[in-house]
Formats: C-alpha cells, sequence, structure tokens
C-alpha cells in the first residue's frame, strides 16, 4: 500500500496498517487486471478494495492451494476455521481478517453478503459439476455477485437498489469468463464450471473435455460449445456495463476499465480459435497499458471534477 493509501485510511491501529499492506500485496501479486483497475480509484477507496480482496484470495487459497497433505477434510476444517473467525471477529493473529472486518464496518457491507460467499467456497469441496445454469448460478451468486455487492458501497452509487443488479452481474460476468479461460485448468482439479445440459446439447460431455485436456486442443464440438458460452456472458456484461453511469463520477473509470479489460478476454478466446487447452488466454500488456491509461485519465479528471 502507497503511503498515501495508509494516510487516507485515517487508521491509528498499525494492526489494520498491516493487514491492509498485506491485502494489497496479495491484490498486486494474484490480481493484475484487477489490480490495475483499483489504481484507478481514489486512494481513500482503495484499502476497502484491497481487503475484500485478500479475503477472498484466502478462501481461495484454501481450496486451490497444490499441497498432497490436504485432504477435503482438512481444507474443510481449515475453511471453517476461516469462517468462525471472522464471525467472531477473532482476528488478533490472521493476517487478513483486520483489514476485512474494518472494511465491512466502515461501509456497513451485509454480514450475510459474506455468508453467501463462504457457503459457496464450502461447495468447492465436494462440487464437482453443474448439471444445469439454476446449479451454476447459485454457486456463481456466492462466489462472484456478492463480490460485486460488497464493492457496491465503496465505490458509491445514488441510488443502490438500482445499481446493486448491475454490480451483481459484473461480478457474475468476470467470474464466467474465468471459467472460460480456466476450463482446462479446472478439469485438472476435476472441476467443470460449465452446464452440463448446455454442454450436452452440442455433444459435449466431461470425458470429450479430458481428451481436450490431454491433446491440449479444441475438438470442434467443444468448440461451438464454448462459442456459446461466450455470447451468453457476453450478454451479461452489456446488462452490467449500463449500470456504470449509476455510480459516483470517481468510481466510473475504474469499473469501465476492468469492465473493458477482462471481457476482451472472451476476445483472445476467439482470437485463438478457443484454444483453451494449449494457453491460458490474456489481454497484452500493450493492450492492458492502453487502455489503464486512458483510465487514468478519466479518473484523474473525474476526482478534479469532485473536488
Amino acid at each position: 500500500m502507497t503511503r498515501t493509501d495508509l494516510d487516507t485510511t485515517r487508521l491509528s491501529d498499525q494492526r489494520l496498517h498491516r493487514s491492509y499492506r498485506y491485502c494489497r500485496r496479495l491484490n498486486a501479486r494474484h490480481g493484475k487486471t484487477f489490480f490495475l483497475a483499483t489504481r484507478l480509484l481514489a486512494p481513500d477507496q482503495r484499502p476497502a478494495v484491497h481487503a475484500l480482496y485478500g479475503f477472498a484470495r484466502r478462501a481461495d487459497d484454501i481450496l486451490d492451494e497444490f499441497d498432497p497433505r490436504l485432504d477435503i477434510a482438512e481444507r474443510a476444517r481449515r475453511l471453517e476455521e476461516l469462517a468462525g473467525r471472522f464471525r467472531a471477529r477473532a482476528a488478533d493473529t490472521d493476517a487478513v481478517l483486520p483489514a476485512v472486518l474494518d472494511t465491512a464496518d466502515r461501509y456497513r457491507i451485509p454480514a450475510e453478503l459474506f455468508d453467501a460467499f463462504l457457503a459457496s467456497m464450502h461447495l468447492d469441496l465436494t462440487v464437482t459439476d453443474y448439471p444445469d445454469r439454476a446449479a451454476l448460478d447459485t454457486y456463481v451468486y456466492g462466489s462472484a455477485e456478492v463480490i460485486g455487492l460488497q464493492l457496491l458501497p465503496i465505490l458509491g452509487t445514488g441510488c443502490a437498489d438500482a445499481a446493486a443488479p448491475h454490480a451483481a452481474a459484473l461480478g457474475k460476468a468476470f467470474q464466467l469468463t474465468n471459467f472460460l479461460r480456466d476450463v482446462g485448468e479446472d478439469l485438472l482439479r476435476d472441476r467443470v464450471y460449465l452446464p452440463a445440459d448446455e454442454l450436452a446439447a452440442f455433444d459435449v460431455d466431461r470425458d470429450l473435455l479430458r481428451w481436450c485436456v490431454t491433446r491440449r486442443r479444441t475438438e470442434p464440438r467443444v468448440r461451438s460449445a464454448l462459442a456459446a458460452q461466450i455470447a451468453r456472458t457476453r450478454d451479461i456484461y452489456r446488462f452490467a456495463a449500463a449500470g456504470i453511469a449509476l455510480l459516483h463520477r470517481r468510481s466510473r473509470p475504474c469499473v469501465a476499465t476492468a469492465t473493458t479489460l477482462y471481457s476482451e478476454i472472451l476476445d483472445r478466446i476467439e482470437d485463438s480459435d478457443f484454444a483453451v487447452f494449449d494457453h491460458r488466454a490474456a489481454v497484452p500488456n500493450r493492450r492492458r497499458a492502453r487502455v489503464g491509461a486512458t483510465g487514468l485519465v478519466e479518473a484523474w479528471w473525474a476526482r478534479r471534477a469532485g473536488r
């Protein structure tokens, strides 16, 4: 966390300073596109965003960190320990919890949003397939939509009720983009985050996806199924983007930049002829820098106009 970020938290508790710094490091190390967009927020907004990212990352690491010593029972125990400490506000020995609890208090983020997130994380311990869109949507609500809702009071809006569906949709679009980009990687963890019935419409099943992973190529039926999933995800991006104008002016460049860059991952998947089993689709650094620079100028003008 920069000195400016630290000053704007106005905290005297050094434990909180250390926790916010730690969450920022997690975001910078793992968030990449998300971290770049966060830099476009006003300094007083950034620490809270880093804190929410840090909490989500902590849970995700429990589930996905490669360690042969961690079986399902041990991962479940660690996840429940994290949830219990969060609910009991027992943050004394944890690097992330002081910051996320402080953020939840400052912005009055409802506890049920964190409960829904933790519930979806529990699903990842045992659920490896989703039979239909409704089942996947249940998981995605807790794993992604609530993140958008948690961020909304930090970003600010003149009408929370109107902005909330768009904020949730943006979290959902980001998550679905991850599923499409990482379908091969997820399968190596024995998970498929694409609705089985929608894949079956193209005669695609888990065995065919495994064939693609083994041969590092995309079979034509899988290519068609992925194209349909991308089209559906783009519809969600369009709905989400319509809510950017409802945010406070100083937050719009950040969200617009994140929306542009993350949605372009879908373009990169298409440009590679859906070669998601061969490499990880990514927006080129030059493009990221150009979009980020435009957002930086817009963010500067928005904050100046706000003053």
